[in-house]
């Protein structure tokens, strides 16, 4: 894997600085780096970390083949400075697809339709206080196949089918389908909303629903899960399993070049867990940045703490 990963590396370098008459888009080298000096205070041990937090390494890019069909790739990778390990590299998104009028289809290893409909509500994605400690659904399965609509005035529809074959389906087919309005980025609309359901995805039966805008220079966010275990890990269907219900609350304040932002999630009989933080941006892919996360488990008596201290640059 890390020859392999070496190889991709060098051959991305190289081709990236020549042009394709039949590409419809450059191939693209893209990433980002963001590690934190942490103190991490878990149960009844304290430790003090220098971590990675979804660093990652990718190319993307586009092949014309006709005036109205073209075929996309992504192969993206984690990179893990912080691991003891040299091959500190794990797979990400790597899919291929046709797109056109008719929208965009993928085969490959992808996020699923409900994770992506989350946008970019959760203020603290990749960091210790991101939604995925408390609430299931945020998946990337490694066997996919992904179907999204054009956009009809604002409106898209996304599937998501995750092949029985998958390891992490449990020997179960599974379909992810979500419903999205608006710019999840917020730059092209005020608001940003999705509904999404996940049907044995992973063992659990999901819906979720987003929400997120622009207000007065803030942007606040919400999210709501209901949530219910299907399968085990051994493949055998739950029976009476009980359906469990949560939330989470975000919002964030940009003072120049300072972002201000503060998030709270609960999901029942889990626990529950608030964020705050700041980023300074530096410049357009540079950023410092803090944050303080406090997460509550049920029927724990001491609360886990994190503090962290990073800096991210994306290329």
């Amino acid at each position: 894997m890390n020859v392999f990963c070496k190889t991709l590396l060098a051959s991305a370098l190289a081709t990236a600085t020549l042009s394709s008459a039949y590409a419809a888009d450059p191939l693209t080298v893209y990433g980002k780096l963001n590690v934190t000096a942490q103190s991490n205070d878990e149960g009844d041990e304290s430790t003090t970390t220098i971590q990675s937090n979804a660093s990652r390494f990718g190319v993307k890019g586009a092949f014309e083949l006709s005036s109205s069909l073209e075929a996309f790739y992504t192969v993206e990778y984690e990179v893990d400075t912080g691991d003891d390990a040299k091959e500190n590299f794990k797979a990400r998104n790597q899919f291929v697809g046709l797109r056109g009028n008719f929208g965009a289809f993928s085969v490959g290893r992808n996020d699923t339709m409900l994770k992506v409909s989350q946008g970019k509500v959760d203020q603290f994605n990749d960091l210790s206080g991101d939604l995925k400690n408390l609430f299931k659904g945020e998946n990337r399965i490694e066997q996919t196949a992904t179907y999204i609509t054009p956009s009809f005035s604002g409106f898209k529809v996304g599937v998501t089918y995750a092949a029985e074959g998958a390891k992490s389906q449990y020997t179960q087919d599974g379909f992810s389908v979500a419903a999205m309005y608006g710019d999840s980025g917020l730059k092209k609309s005020p608001i940003y909303a999705s509904v999404a359901y996940d049907s044995d995805v992973k063992g659990y039966e999901v819906v979720r629903a987003t929400v997120q805008g622009k207000i007065a220079g803030f942007k606040l966010g919400g999210m709501y899960q209901q949530e219910e275990k299907t399968y085990g890990d051994d493949g055998v269907a739950t029976v009476g399993a009980e359906s469990k219900s949560g939330y989470l609350l975000s919002a964030a304040y940009q003072i120049d070049a300072i972002v201000l932002k503060a998030q709270f999630q609960d999901m029942e009989d889990k626990g529950d867990s608030w964020s705050v933080g700041g980023d300074y941006k530096l410049g357009k892919p540079t950023k410092l940045f803090a944050f303080y996360t406090s997460r509550s488990y049920e029927n724990i008596d001491n609360d886990d703490s994190y503090f962290g201290v990073g800096l991210e640059h994306k290329f």
